[in-house]
């Protein structure tokens, strides 16, 4: 295990790293520009790059690059190591296709984790699609983030114990863009070591022990998962099978649920299609065509995962987007 580093300064920023060459430098580079009272340390932790990604880091001398290999990657496992490397009492993690929309970003981000403010232990900010993405992705971004509000909002367990739904709003996290406190990671509640869905288990780990954690939507950054219609089904099917490991009482739907949802969801999509300024003429014909066949393989690829048995490994490899990235990676 790596040693703990020192506190000396007041934020970390920390980027785990895997073939980012497409949005790094315009990440480092507004990271640079944060209008931030107190002094920061940005920390990238690469696992294997084979792009341009370590020379796109080596150009901005005041970031940290600490190299592992990509057997040694986890999701969990990598952002419980960068919180012992970094230096900072605060720590803000993005990922590294994720951009701060604005210089207030880590300022906004780490706000509610002041002790003699609100007291969160742990935050998450807005996303907003990245201009292009496929229809249904931009739509259940905008969806699921507004949910939260537009402000900056507190969310702790109390009594009676919450429902099912309540928890699933109270547990929500997403580690794209968050921050935390590092002595509450290092020293109370960690990542846990999961091959998914870490960001989900930790909220929820977070507020069924009691603690704080606050949303806001101020602290926003750009991004949605480039994905190609095949590398989308594989991904439902991973966050699918995360739920089941993180959550049992999470949602189950049978076939007839789940063909409802679909046409419901097409249904949905094209009006929002037809009415979405962002499209012209032809990517309207072309969204109406393409984005059902979206709907169809997220459900298709959920009732993948709800069948297979959690130690299959054999079939989770064949289905599994992580899975694959991880062998082509090595």
């Amino acid at each position: 295990m790596e040693a703990r580093e020192a506190t000396s300064v007041d934020a970390t920023v920390i980027i785990p790293v895997l073939n980012g060459e497409l949005y790094l430098e315009r990440l480092l580079d507004m990271l640079e520009r944060q209008d931030f009272a107190g002094s920061v340390d940005v920390l990238v932790i690469d696992s294997g790059s084979t792009d341009r990604s370590l020379d796109i880091v080596r150009a901005h001398p005041s970031v940290r690059l600490h190299e592992i290999p990509n057997s040694e990657f986890g999701h969990g496992t990598t952002r419980n190591l960068a919180a012992r490397l970094a230096r900072g009492r605060l720590l803000a993690y993005l990922t590294q296709d994720a951009i701060p929309l604005d210089i207030g970003w880590l300022t906004a981000i780490t706000a509610p984790l002041d002790p003699a403010g609100l007291g969160a232990v742990a935050v998450f900010g807005k996303q907003d699609p990245r201009p292009g993405c496929f229809p249904l992705q931009k739509y259940e971004i905008q969806a699921v983030f507004a949910r939260f509000g537009d402000g900056v909002t507190i969310y702790e367990r109390g009594d009676p114990a919450p429902t099912a739904a309540e928890m699933d709003l109270l547990a929500f996290y997403s580690d794209v863009n968050s921050a935390t406190l590092r002595e509450f990671l290092l020293d109370a509640i960690p990542y846990r070591d999961l091959s998914y869905s870490e960001d989900m288990a930790f909220g929820r780990d977070l507020i069924e022990a009691g603690y704080r954690k606050a949303y806001v939507a101020g602290a926003a950054v750009e991004h949605s998962n480039d994905l190609s219609f095949r590398e989308y089904g594989k991904r439902i099917f991973d966050e699918t099978l995360a739920m089941r490991r993180v959550d049992e009482s999470a949602p189950v739907f049978g076939m007839g649920g789940r063909v409802l949802r679909a046409g419901y969801g097409i249904l949905r999509d094209s009006g929002r299609i037809i009415r979405d300024s962002d499209f012209g003429v032809a990517e309207t014909v072309r969204w109406l065509v393409v984005n059902p066949w979206y709907h169809v393989s997220k459900w298709q690829n959920y009732g993948r995962a709800l069948r297979v048995r959690l130690d299959d490994w054999k079939t989770i490899g064949a289905r599994s987007l992580e899975t694959e990235r991880v062998r082509r990676a090595r």
